[in-house]
């Protein structure tokens, strides 16, 4: 998963309470304005609209699930900015993976490139040049003890994106990969394996 801390059950609760209070601060607000454009109604809506969509986000995050909410001319930072329906979309995916046993992984690949031979040049990274040309992600996902290697974080993110000539975007691939395009990521991370859930 993503480097930071993911949300807690009570962060989740603390956020639908500052709703609750934002929407009683909106209804004192603007069932006793001073004036047509009283400024305090503006604050309470400003107000009532982040705590709405920081309740949403961390919904999300822990539940994924959202409300019915929609705050007009969200512009807020972290938030969707993409088109209602995308005419195309990127999946950008990012693995890691610990080489902990080389000598495994060079035979591995020695047995798909002969010449490879034992103690030749190249060494581990000539090695991940032949797995990684015979072998689709997914499967050495799959089969990385069996290629000396160790699964570590990966993120997975499906974001919006234009559609694109044959080629266009393969000098600079990951170069427009924009955040508020995102329409959903998955996270793994050992990180989270410890947490304990809140009750």
């Amino acid at each position: 998963m993503s480097d930071a801390a993911q949300p807690t059950i009570a962060e989740v609760r603390a956020a639908a309470e500052a709703v609750k209070a934002a929407i009683d601060r909106h209804l004192e607000a603007v069932s006793s304005p001073s004036a047509a454009d009283d400024p305090a109604v503006s604050a309470a809506y400003e107000q009532l609209a982040t705590a709405a969509i920081a309740y949403d986000q961390l919904l999300y995050e822990v539940y994924d699930e959202v409300t019915p909410f929609e705050i007009p001319g969200d512009e807020g930072p972290g938030g969707y900015h993409g088109p209602e329906q995308p005419e195309a979309i990127s999946v950008l995916i990012r693995r890691d993976y610990h080489v902990v046993d080389p000598e495994r992984l060079r035979a591995q690949a020695e047995r798909l490139d002969e010449t490879l031979t034992p103690g030749g040049a190249g060494g581990v990274n000539a090695a991940l040049g032949v797995l990684f040309g015979e072998y689709e992600p997914d499967e050495i996902a799959a089969r990385s003890e069996e290629f000396g290697l160790e699964e570590a974080d990966s993120t997975l993110w499906v974001a919006a994106a234009e559609p694109t000539e044959p080629g266009e975007w393969l000098p600079e691939p990951f170069e427009h990969a924009d955040p508020q395009l995102l329409i959903c990521r998955f996270d793994v991370s050992e990180v989270y394996d410890d947490e304990e859930p809140e009750d």
